[in-house]
């Protein structure tokens, strides 16, 4: 009871810091950065993350196992594996654009995970015979740190696709624009000239402003290559230790079960991705799009394929207590 009552507590403390976190990253997207808000929702992140550990190594204590047995505690280490994400860029003192993405994507599995949709799968049960393995801290937590990170730089290509996006389209407004002045000058050479004096007095800014989007662009496609690069790694690693898991626990290495085929879809999207990023005649954009795909791709893979409860992964939704 005491341990019920310490995972509620915690669980809703957790959710309300990062909530109050996000809200500052959302006050220094509307006005200029205030380095000290800054450094609130950093250390807000910070016990964030002590919160979720201290929950996860309280299940831990009076379960008797691992907490990643079902979608609850799943989303639960999901949302840890995303704050670690975010405070490392902290205590190495190197500024990145993480902050926000992995800010978001905690209050979502957060608020997921203490909503109403999961509340009877939130009581800790025992194990079935096939999870009582030592595998299980390996393989899941593995495939859930792959996740994390995956779902991260899929989130930082879409951002970079957003931006190059809304650059190319003011390159093509603004090109139309000078087409049509051109058009012009024959009805009307003043004022011509002096639409063009206008531009090019606006020139430095747009120069500058080019410079901030396209230095904005690098650093995107900087980290999400890093986080992606590391979130396949763990991916790889979590597929592998489940095939030796399934070998033991079902006498197959791969059985083609719903949740295998997605996550070796997962892994096939995200190797084209590292494929065509090391590819020096591919235009970044093209990795971006790669990625962009994969985010959805690995929700089916997380989330759509635990919520038919269909194959032989279906004990990733509920917890099944064993007799």
């Amino acid at each position: 009871m005491i341990f019920s009552t310490l995972e509620h507590i915690l669980t809703h403390i957790s959710f309300s810091i990062v909530s109050i976190v996000i809200t500052i990253h959302l006050i220094t997207l509307l006005i200029d950065e205030i380095i000290k808000l800054n450094d609130s929702s950093e250390k807000g992140m910070i016990a964030t993350f002590l919160c979720i550990t201290v929950l996860l190594v309280t299940r831990w204590i009076y379960s008797g196992h691992f907490p990643l047995s079902d979608l609850y505690e799943s989303l639960i280490f999901l949302s840890w594996s995303l704050s670690v994400i975010h405070i490392v860029p902290y205590f190495k003192k190197n500024k990145s654009h993480l902050s926000t993405i992995t800010t978001s994507s905690v209050i979502f599995t957060q608020g997921f995970a203490t909503s109403g949709l999961l509340t009877e799968i939130h009581q800790s049960a025992i194990l079935v015979p096939a999870l009582q393995s030592e595998w299980l801290i390996m393989h899941v937590s593995m495939m859930i740190l792959g996740y994390a990170a995956l779902l991260c730089g899929s989130l930082l290509s879409v951002a970079l696709l957003v931006l190059t996006f809304r650059k190319k389209m003011k390159t093509f407004c603004k090109r139309n624009r000078l087409l049509k002045l051109n058009e012009a000058f024959s009805c009307g050479e003043i004022q011509y000239i002096n639409e063009r004096n206008n531009i090019l007095g606006n020139a430095s800014f747009f120069s500058a402003n080019n410079y901030y989007r396209s230095q904005l662009i690098q650093q995107l496609d900087y980290w999400s290559y890093r986080v992606i690069s590391l979130g396949f790694l763990f991916l790889t690693i979590g597929i592998l230790s489940g095939a030796v898991w399934a070998n033991e626990a079902w006498g197959s290495y791969w059985n083609w079960d719903p949740k295998e085929t997605w996550a070796f879809i997962t892994w096939i999207i995200f190797a084209v991705y590292l494929h065509t990023r090391t590819n020096r005649n591919l235009q970044v954009e093209n990795s971006a799009i790669v990625a962009s795909m994969g985010f959805i791709i690995i929700w089916i893979c997380y989330f759509g394929v635990n919520l038919l409860g269909i194959g032989l992964h279906s004990y990733g939704s509920f917890t099944l207590t064993s007799n």
